[in-house]
């Protein structure tokens, strides 16, 4: 790759590994592919329990645990400037040419993009979550959402739905977003080898059991389906606060034999569940991108799934079966597909994710996101401070305000410690991977 084209990335958010979910999982595997297109990836979360400091994962993943604990939701307390040292110092020392921040409703994220901006960063923002408009918390996150994409460099949404939401939210102009969806590990989720028979069928969720995920749509669909299905029985796997009302459902209409709580089940372990089962079951109330049903789809399992946010967008007809967040539509759907699985071929439909979605190709389009970003022309302070202004009569005033206070608390740092006193550290060379790409020039050289 030519060196003028390799970029020097950090990924900002409060979710990350050990953590578990979808955001999670989008940062590492794009990060991977990513280093093995040649750039430089960092990335800055807060520290989980003891996994504190500097911590280096799969192919030399670099990882900052900033020693800042979560406050609400594996989110950081909002502190403005708090994070602005330990960002600059981050930034610094390994040359970052390009801040990446993940997911809205992450305080770390919003802090170190509005730090990158102050210092002249170019800024890309991924939104993975859709968000409402009349709640008071929408009302709250929406307004910190406009202030950070008022100045931001270019957006990335997940799906289609997932960006005509993140535009009304925020103000951004359709432009500048682009859409660029998930993906699935395909190597990892792989169908059983063997065809499971259907005598008796299992529907697989696997979920986080709170109110956003329809884990109430679940209490009332499950009795119903038992009882149309005599051979039909459920493995649920997941923990959070509605697993209460799944236990009481299943005492209550004695479903012990035919419905299995698995709790939480790590992620390692999500692949052995799947290939358990026939039908994957999603009862999302909001989503702008699934991957759960990826995963299912990649293990071989036709989906039956609420038509809600990004979800229509996922999977082509064959392989998904819709229903309206409405506990009878959603048994319609779940019949439809017990008659629909004579007909499905896992390893086919295994075929046919690995063609439609691979994380290299993610990381290939987001690179032409970086270098739209780059592109970008530098402006100062006075320059960029009209578009905060805009975001309102008073908001505006006062995002002005805290990028003005932001902008002397970085020069106060500059006098105290300049740029230049600040060690940049060396890139970890992995001498495996240079020894491994030797040997497989020559195989290539060989045929």
């Amino acid at each position: 790759m030519d060196q003028q084209r390799k970029h020097r990335i950090l990924m900002v958010s409060d979710f990350f590994y050990p953590n578990f979910g979808g955001v999670e999982s989008h940062i590492y595997y794009l990060s991977q592919c990513l280093l093995k297109l040649g750039h430089k990836v960092v990335v800055m979360t807060h520290a989980y329990g003891n996994r504190s400091g500097v911590r280096y994962v799969t192919n030399g993943l670099k990882v900052y645990y900033v020693p800042w604990r979560p406050f609400l939701m594996q989110n950081t307390l909002p502190t403005f400037y708090g994070t602005l040292p330990i960002t600059r110092t981050i930034l610094v020392r390994e040359r970052i040419s390009i801040v990446h921040g993940h997911q809205a409703f992450s305080t770390l994220c919003h802090e170190a993009l509005m730090h990158a901006r102050t210092m002249g960063y170019k800024i890309i923002f991924t939104d993975h979550s859709l968000y409402g408009f009349a709640d008071v918390g929408s009302i709250h996150m929406n307004k910190v959402l406009q202030f950070t994409l008022a100045d931001i460099s270019q957006a990335i949404c997940v799906s289609h739905t997932s960006k005509e939401n993140t535009v009304l939210r925020s103000g951004i102009t359709p432009e500048r977003v682009f859409v660029i969806p998930n993906a699935v590990d395909t190597a990892m989720f792989s169908p059983a080898p063997n065809r499971l028979s259907c005598d008796e069928i299992v529907i697989i969720v696997v979920s986080r059991l709170v109110y956003r995920k329809g884990a109430d749509l679940l209490v009332e669909v499950i009795p119903e389906v038992c009882q149309l299905f005599p051979n039909v029985r459920f493995v649920v796997g997941g923990d959070g606060p509605k697993r209460v009302r799944l236990e009481e459902m299943r005492e209550k209409y004695s479903l012990q034999d035919r419905v299995e709580m698995l709790g939480a089940v790590p992620h390692s372990q999500v692949r052995s569940v799947l290939i358990s089962g026939h039908i994957f079951l999603n009862s999302s109330l909001t989503e702008a991108f699934c991957i759960a049903i990826l995963e299912a789809a990649s293990c071989g399992l036709l989906t039956v799934s609420t038509r809600v946010g990004g979800v229509p967008e996922v999977l082509p007809d064959d392989m998904i079966v819709l229903a309206e967040p409405d506990p009878g539509d959603m048994v319609h759907a779940i019949g439809k597909a017990i008659h629909m699985l004579p007909n499905i071929n896992p390893h086919v439909m295994h075929s046919q994710m690995k063609k439609l979605y691979s994380w290299h190709d993610v990381a290939k389009r987001t690179e032409i996101v970086y270098d739209c970003a780059l592109q970008s022309s530098d402006e100062s302070l006075l320059q960029r401070l009209p578009r905060y202004l805009k975001c309102g009569a008073w908001a505006g005033k006062l995002f002005g305000l805290v990028m003005i206070v932001n902008f002397l608390l970085w020069w106060l740092l500059e006098l105290w410690q300049p740029a230049e006193s600040i060690e940049e550290v060396p890139d970890l060379v992995l001498v495996q991977n240079e020894h491994e790409e030797r040997m497989q020039d020559f195989v290539e050289a060989q045929d």
